[in-house]
């Protein structure tokens, strides 16, 4: 039924600014045309840390930011500035290539008020080198599903008989899941790749329990049965498999030389820096390692 269950591990993104770090993992690089995921916060730090995440470039993904609490200003190539709330989606397609930033701009996030999840969608061969865009939803635009003891927002795709108004490349769904205690939920039968993320509490697929910072990816085919344990929050995700993909920094590519060139023009500045936010920025790391790829042992087909 469980086709892997990935813990996850600290990474740091800024100075004073560390993440729980679920996908890639050297296993099972991909859910679906997820290809990367993070969960920072909740944050409790003394006032005076900075926690901005300076402009950096990325291709050949969509970078999706979602809150919890909080909130965090998005810069980006296009002159996009963007406050980003709880509840919103916001769909930065990269394509063939854009710089953005994000700025933790409020201080009263510094003592336990921001908590975020960001994934990264890969995206197809013929869209990897679209023109970059960025969209905010609002939290009302969202489909959302109430049961007892369920509580359930639709981020994108489709799933359950709802669909999602945000554009998206590829077909996928991404929930933002919440279970009373004693609660019973599934995961839509829809898509062939499927896990879910424990965010809080803990729940109990075929007789074991799992807990928070687990993503729980299942096999094809099945109907898992997920029982809330106590109070959880869960982000559920997937969709179908889009074929192999390199990653490297924050290049995703289905070509090693499409990374390679993405490196050269961060370093050259072919890719242009926010208009607002220009000052400074990440350079390119100095690991000049070829990027990873090829599909994980254990993939689904």
């Amino acid at each position: 039924m469980l086709d892997i269950v990935i813990e996850a591990r600290q990474a740091i993104i800024s100075p004073g600014f560390s993440v729980k770090r679920i996908l890639p993992f050297q296993l099972r690089r991909m859910v679906g045309p997820f290809i990367f995921m993070d969960h920072g916060g909740p944050i409790d730090v003394p006032a005076t840390t900075n926690l901005d995440v300076l402009p950096h470039p990325h291709i050949g993904l969509s970078t999706v930011s979602y809150l919890f609490s909080g909130n965090v200003t998005h810069r980006d190539s296009l002159g996009v500035e963007q406050l980003i709330k709880p509840g919103e989606v916001n769909w930065m397609n990269a394509g063939k290539g854009i710089a953005h930033s994000e700025r933790f701009e409020d201080p009263a996030m510094r003592a336990g008020g921001l908590e975020m999840i960001q994934t990264w969608v890969a995206l197809p061969e013929k869209d990897e080198e679209s023109d970059p865009s960025f969209k905010n939803y609002a939290s009302e635009e969202l489909p959302i599903f109430t049961d007892k003891g369920v509580w359930m927002r639709l981020i994108a795709g489709d799933a359950f008989g709802l669909s999602s108004r945000v554009k998206t490349s590829s077909p996928l769904f991404y929930l933002h899941v919440v279970l009373e205690q004693g609660a019973r939920f599934g995961l839509p039968k829809e898509h062939s790749e499927r896990g879910t993320y424990i965010v809080k509490g803990s729940v109990e697929v075929n007789g074991i329990t799992y807990g928070e910072g687990k993503l729980l990816v299942f096999t094809k085919g099945v109907d898992p049965l997920i029982i809330a344990r106590e109070n959880a929050t869960l982000m559920m995700l997937g969709g179908e498999h889009l074929g192999e993909r390199y990653i490297w920094w924050n290049f995703v590519s289905s070509r090693k030389e499409r990374i390679e060139q993405a490196k050269e023009d961060w370093l050259q500045g072919r890719i242009l820096l926010p208009p607002t936010d220009n000052e400074v920025f990440i350079p390119l790391p100095q690991d000049r390692s070829k990027p990873a790829g090829g599909p994980p042992p254990g993939a689904l087909s």
